[in-house]
């Protein structure tokens, strides 16, 4: 019996390949269109038309060829029934036993700078989304390729039939997943050219939300070796991996938590983190007076931690750092010596930030207990001309300077956060807990084990002080000023607690809890 095999495919890799070995190796007869069937004509391949095939042509600019009987019926024929193909034989309808298609590159087109939305919409695939939903449906007699790189297993299970219903299973889930995904960045891009915008969905939160992300790798495990996980979307399309061990779901993590955190500065600056926190950061003249600095905020934490920079790291700085073990470094770029010293550390996961490391316009989504959670990033750190002294004392340019880095730092430390600083540099951060004090009394603590002096300090606090207890604390430890989105029902008591201490006390009017 007479095998037929519909190829018409906008990505056209590997495609004459594939197709001569289908006819020479496992007796297909070519059916195709267009720009595809010129392609095979001139591989040598025997190829017939679709409108050939049909007797019907072409119609309207291409719009209409293969939404046909003959094609459809030759993809839903169910071989187990016998009326089916009583049907198909009565209406000259020949069985298609594999499809080739990929889509209209839709998604392509839309992403160039000023489309015309005539372009846009005329990058809207019909036929080929139909053929694979009808070839993947019947899948258990039809085998369906979306992706070119599926092209070598199908030919290695053609003539197996078992081997080859196990794989045409799973190119249907493939299929479907594209089309859905193809759905999607559709109804996306029509949702933002709305000639009466919803404003809703034109804020980022349309009334069905819609997330479709490409597999980029699969994962050793999750936060714990009993947990599985893979990474979706274009991470590898912001970082380069220059040398050590595959990143991890932890690694990941920490890398995202780093790259935004560096993206709020501007002069050389060290970050260094562990579980997403900093633990210390510093600003500087050059990196490795801010690593020095940095460092010095905590000797201990940093073990197995990530250091992120933002700018070129050179010898001098990669020398230091190398003494000590680290999971993670990154920076936009790193010089020959630099590499040849890190070279030394096989498992060390060297990263290059491809497209800098200043913020971007994510959204951020979290999974809860039957949906998710969708947000704008905080990207803000409120408009600096709007803070407000409201303590006797006005703070000290030093002071100001310093607040502001604290600042900073302390809307990228988990919450609960307190963060000490002096100048460009952290003294002392506390993180994560369930009282405010107690974040301060932690900071201090790491401060003394640093052997490092908070009198003169600033305390930075990316929420308010719900009591003037923690304020007291930083008074107690040194601090001679205070950052603080203020908003409590007992400002009143804080702020008379540091004039009674004579510090100055500055509220922000915005809040950066981190969850």
């Amino acid at each position: 019996m007479e095998k037929l095999a519909l190829l018409s495919v906008s990505d056209k890799r590997g495609l004459p390949e594939f197709a001569t070995a289908l006819v020479r190796q496992h007796g297909f007869r070519l059916l195709s269109t267009g720009g595809t069937a010129r392609l095979l004509a001139e591989a040598g391949l025997a190829v017939t038309e679709v409108s050939q095939h049909t007797g019907f042509p072409e119609i309207m600019e291409g719009r209409v060829k293969t939404l046909h009987p003959k094609i459809h019926g030759g993809l839903l024929c169910r071989r187990d029934k016998p009326e089916h193909r009583a049907q198909a034989e009565k209406n000259g309808i020949g069985l298609i036993d594999l499809v080739v298609v990929n889509l209209y590159p839709f998604e392509q087109t839309v992403a160039k700078p000023h489309v015309e939305f005539e372009e846009a919409i005329e990058n809207i695939d019909i036929g080929g989304p139909s053929m694979l939903r009808s070839a993947a449906k019947n899948h258990e007699s039809v085998t369906v390729v979306c992706d070119p790189d599926d092209y070598p297993a199908v030919l290695a299970a053609l003539g197996d039939p078992a081997r080859l219903g196990e794989l045409r299973r799973r190119l249907a889930l493939k299929v479907f997943q594209r089309t859905a995904a193809y759905d999607a960045a559709i109804a996306r891009y029509l949702e933002a050219q709305q000639a009466e915008p919803d404003l809703e969905a034109l804020s980022g939160f349309p009334a069905t939300f819609q997330l479709s992300l490409k597999k980029a790798q699969s994962l050793r495990y999750g936060e714990n070796p009993h947990q599985k996980a893979a990474l979706y979307g274009s991470f590898h399309e912001h970082f380069q991996q220059l040398q050590g061990k595959e990143l991890s779901y932890n690694n990941i993590l920490d890398i995202t938590s780093a790259t935004y955190l560096i993206g709020e500065f501007e002069r050389p600056t060290v970050a260094i983190l562990k579980h997403t926190n900093p633990c210390g950061v510093a600003s500087a003249d050059t990196l490795r007076e801010a690593w020095e600095k940095a460092f010095a905020t905590d000797r201990q934490a940093p073990f197995g931690g990530i250091i992120v920079v933002n700018q070129t790291l050179g010898a001098d700085l990669a020398g230091i750092i190398a003494e000590i073990f680290t999971e993670v470094i990154i920076a936009p770029r790193f010089t020959d010596e630099a590499r040849q010293i890190f070279g030394r550390k096989k498992n060390l996961r060297l990263m290059i930030a491809r497209e800098g490391l200043g913020p971007d316009a994510l959204q951020e989504v979290r999974s809860v207990v039957g949906g998710v959670l969708v947000q704008d990033r905080d990207r803000t750190l409120g408009k600096i001309g709007d803070f407000k002294v409201v303590t006797r004392r006005q703070p000290t340019p030093d002071e100001w300077a310093s607040m502001l880095f604290g600042w900073k730092v302390g809307k990228h430390v988990k919450s609960n956060a307190i963060v000490y600083c002096r100048g460009e540099q952290t003294l002392g951060i506390g993180a994560g807990q369930m009282a405010r004090v107690d974040s301060s009394r932690i900071a201090v603590w790491k401060a003394g084990e640093a052997k490092l002096d908070l009198r003169g300090s600033v305390v930075a606090s990316e929420a308010l002080f719900p009591f003037a207890d923690g304020l007291i604390a930083a008074a107690e430890a040194g601090a001679t000023s205070a950052i603080q989105p203020g908003g409590s029902v007992r400002d009143e008591e804080v702020i008379k607690a540091a004039d009674e201490r004579g510090m100055a006390m500055v509220f922000t009017g915005i809040r950066h809890f981190k969850h």
